[in-house]
């Protein structure tokens, strides 16, 4: 069962607190009902004894009764029933008496200590809270301040390159020089090739497209809010519309990788906005760089007012400048008589102060990022306390139900029956359940850290580890899987004989860790540098394995990205008729080939260790069920967490399929990955994510068509042909949001794809275990693999899938013959007019015809 620290947490910590203090102070509430009825039942006690005792007084005052006969049976039955009344006066007055000392006063000061406790947290967390959501804000304005900075020492410098050079005025003194190294520099330029989209252009084409595109496009003025007006700019949407009609481009998407290009060949540059992507929209804009009007030949509009950066006389005169910011914000900073930087310049303010406010974002993003570890660590803290107290709360109850039935009972025998149901009450309070029914109602979410990283403005990622994208990572890393991923793994494999026993080993991933001792490791080794192992030889085995588990906890995303969520899903509700591990296996491999090489990567280097630890400890079932409950949120989270997706195993079930099938899985994605390495064409850029919806019902039928294909029998297996690279019309996203089963090619594919437009390139998977050790040796149909000849000169290999015979040669299918014949083009080669015979590169797979 879940406890509190795992069940009441929110992106914003606030909402999930405020659900669990609504359940506390209810409870609160629930005991000063209890402590009511017992007070007030001691209350009736105490006066229904009182008039009983007020009885017998009554009567005496009568004169001339029963006080004038001796031995009357009447009088001896009149005072029996007289003693019986005072006896139970005294016993309702010792009744009343019982439950004040035994439940009312006890309980009552245990239910104000409890509500203090309660008040005493919410108003910690509340505090310590506020404190956050406060840095968070200075935080954001401190990046919006460095980023302002930046874009403004960008402009000055943009404009201040070429502007005041006169040829007239300048030093003649390098007449005098005897060698002028000009020559080189222009055969490097002339040797200069550009690489746009899918093809190579040299410095004249590139001049000639240029000059094309420049008095084709539209271009005009842009207005930005503060910075000012930006001259010789097109919006994104008309360049896209030029490539489409004069370039021959075949989806949206590929003309934005075109403009991609552009912009990073420093052609164009995006303004008003934060980045430099390209996208096809008509609300961003590009400025054409005086680098596009040298190479074309052409004049550049320029403002020559633009240039003095003094303060404007009026509004109006500095408003179409986009370096000259507010006026006040120069008469804030305006010290005539104390000047801590004299003779500086422009430019070299603009960067100065670029360079300050890029050390206070910094600064406060460190401190932000150690008052959310102090915050959770708090949370973790009060979330186990509030436990225990709400669990005493109930035993309290259920105790004082027993003493007050007890203190009745004990005087008063007639009430039994009574008693006997109160006891009955008591006996069905379970404590327990309560708190799992309080769990399972109310609970908002697990644990899920979001960290708030430094985001420099260069796209740099030097000086951070936790929190950043883990292919930003890898990449900084210059490795497939992160250096912190291989470090920790190969520490634990190392240190793994250190332990006393199998259990002790596989105890290590299920140990409950304290938070704090995990933070301070975190902090020794958030720095984006790697680090040695002497860093981890200060904590126990269990808190770096806990380390791992936080690092894949504060990614962005998970390892197996959400955007597959609702895939994975579909595949663990979709039943099979025939041979259902097969088939899962089988949508399995095609949907994780979806996600990113690094993630694919991550996911087989931890899969590795975690199955190497079950085999080598020999471990049980129930293990192995422990373990994958315990990795699921590292490895599929979803999007939004709700109440539904918190009681799905689907994540589980994926971990413990990789478990079972591993090889299985790995060793298809590594064989589609070599496959889609041999077959791409000087193309190496990953795509980011797309985030198009629009057609995501043609989507989901097409998911569905596929797995109803999967499940049903079929005479030969797909082609293994790499699908074509621009098949969305609209998206500008990557592998990670297509869907697991391809669809049929469509013309229009096929001739991007005879054009040489093939697949994204992926590189290879094979993951060493950690620094320092060899690669592991390629699985079936990877690069290793050679195809065998048997006596009669035909080659054949049979794969995993079945396929025809064939092979793939530069991203073509070509069908193969006997081995004295020549071989044949394919239908696409020849529609595309290829009759020159091209050489083999990357794996040649041939498949025998399947036995039917």
């Amino acid at each position: 069962m879940p406890g509190f620290a795992d069940s009441f947490w929110t992106p914003d910590y606030a909402a999930g607190l405020g659900v669990l203090f609504s359940k506390l102070q209810q409870g609160v509430q629930e005991n000063r009902q209890i402590l009511t009825i017992a007070r007030m039942r001691a209350e009736a006690e105490e006066l229904y004894g009182q008039r009983l005792g007020d009885i017998a007084p009554a009567a005496d005052k009568v004169v001339g009764g029963f006080s004038r006969d001796d031995g009357a049976s009447v009088r001896k039955a009149y005072e029996g029933v007289r003693t019986e009344m005072e006896d139970a006066s005294r016993n309702h007055r010792k009744i009343a008496q019982s439950i004040r000392d035994l439940v009312v006063n006890p309980f009552a000061r245990w239910c104000d200590a409890h509500e203090s406790r309660i008040q005493d947290s919410q108003d910690d967390l509340q505090a310590r809270i506020k404190t956050h959501d406060r840095q968070v804000e200075i935080v954001k304005k401190l990046r919006s301040a460095y980023f302002n900075k930046c874009r403004l020492a960008e402009d000055i410098e943009e404009e201040n390159k070429l502007a005041f050079q006169d040829p007239e005025t300048s030093p003649k003194a390098n007449k005098n020089i005897p060698e002028i190294k000009v020559s080189p520099q222009k055969e490097e330029q002339e040797d200069e090739v550009y690489e746009i989209g899918d093809e190579t252009y040299e410095p004249e084409q590139v001049k000639k497209i240029l000059a094309h595109m420049m008095n084709t496009i539209k271009m005009g003025e842009t207005k930005v809010p503060i910075l000012g007006t930006y001259l010789n700019t097109s919006c994104g949407s008309d360049i896209v519309e030029y490539l489409q009609r004069h370039m021959g481009t075949t989806s949206v998407s590929y003309a934005e990788r075109i403009g991609q290009d552009l912009v990073s060949c420093g052609f164009l540059r995006l303004v008003g906005n934060v980045g430099n992507n390209f996208a096809n929209s008509s609300k961003l804009f590009y400025q054409w760089r005086p680098k596009a009007f040298q190479m074309s030949g052409l004049p550049e509009k320029k403002n020559l007012a633009s240039r003095t950066f003094s303060i404007p006389a009026t509004p109006e005169s500095g408003s179409d400048s986009p370096v000259v910011g507010a006026v006040s914000e120069y008469l804030a900073g305006w010290n005539v008589l104390n000047n801590q930087h004299p003779n500086e310049t422009q430019p070299e303010r603009m960067r100065r102060e670029a360079r300050e406010t890029d050390e206070k974002y910094k600064a406060g993003v460190k401190k932000l990022d150690e008052l959310r570890c102090d915050l959770e660590e708090a949370i973790f803290a009060h979330l186990r306390f509030l436990e225990r107290c709400e669990l005493d709360r109930l035993k309290a109850i259920k105790t004082v139900v027993l003493d007050f039935s007890g203190t009745i009972g004990n005087v008063i025998p007639s009430l039994q029956s009574t008693v006997d149901h109160m006891i009955l009450y008591q006996e069905t309070i379970q404590p327990v359940g309560d708190l799992r029914y309080l769990l399972e109602n109310y609970r908002t979410g697990r644990f899920a850290p979001k960290v708030v990283t430094y985001e420099n403005y260069y796209n740099k990622v030097d000086e951070q580890t936790f929190g950043v994208d883990l292919e930003a990572r890898a990449r900084a890393d210059k490795k497939r899987v992160p250096i912190i991923v291989t470090t920790l793994l190969t520490y634990l494999d190392h240190h793994y004989p250190d332990l006393e026993g199998d259990e002790a080993r596989r105890g290590i991933w299920l140990a409950d860790v304290q938070l704090p001792q995990v933070h301070k490791l975190r902090s020794k080794i958030n720095n984006g540098k790697p680090f040695a192992s002497d860093v981890l030889a200060e904590f126990d085995i269990p808190t770096v394995a806990h380390m791992l588990k936080l690092y894949l906890l504060e990614l962005p995303d998970s390892l197996v990205s959400s955007h597959v969520y609702e895939i994975i899903r579909t595949i663990y509700n979709t039943p099979t008729a025939e041979n259902p591990d097969a088939a899962r296996v089988a949508v399995l491999q095609q949907t994780l080939s979806q996600l990113r090489l690094t993630n694919i990567a991550t996911l087989d280097a931890c899969m590795n260790h975690f199955t190497r630890l079950i085999e080598l400890t020999s471990a049980g079932e129930e293990y192995i069920q422990n373990l994958a409950t315990v990795l699921s949120p590292c490895i599929l989270r979803p999007k939004v967490e709700t109440s539904l997706t918190m009681e799905e195993k689907h994540a589980s079930r994926l971990i413990r399929d990789l478990f079972a099938h591993k090889n299985a899985i790995f060793g298809e994605l590594k064989r589609m990955s070599s496959l889609s390495h041999s077959g791409s064409v000087n193309n190496s850029r990953p795509r980011a994510i797309s985030t198009d919806e629009s057609n995501r019902r043609a989507h989901m039928e097409e998911r569905q068509r596929a797995l109803l294909e999967k499940a049903a029998p079929r005479s030969r297996a797909t082609s293994p042909a790499p699908g074509p690279r621009h098949r969305r019309d609209r998206s500008t996203g990557g592998p990670e949001t297509r869907f697991p089963i391809a669809s049929p090619t469509s013309g229009n594919e096929r001739h991007r794809s005879s054009l040489g437009l093939n697949t994204l390139k992926r590189q290879s998977l094979e993951v060493p275990d950690g620094p320092g050790q060899p690669a592991t040796e390629p699985s079936n149909g990877t690069n290793g693999d050679s195809p065998k000849q048997d006596g009669e000169g035909i080659l054949s290999k049979r794969d995993s899938l079945g396929r025809t015979s064939t092979r793939f040669v530069a991203g073509r299918r070509v069908t193969l013959g006997s081995a004295s014949s020549p071989p044949k083009a394919s239908a696409a080669n020849s529609r595309a007019g290829s009759e020159t015979p091209t050489n083999d590169r990357g794996v040649t797979l041939v498949d025998a015809p399947m036995n039917d």
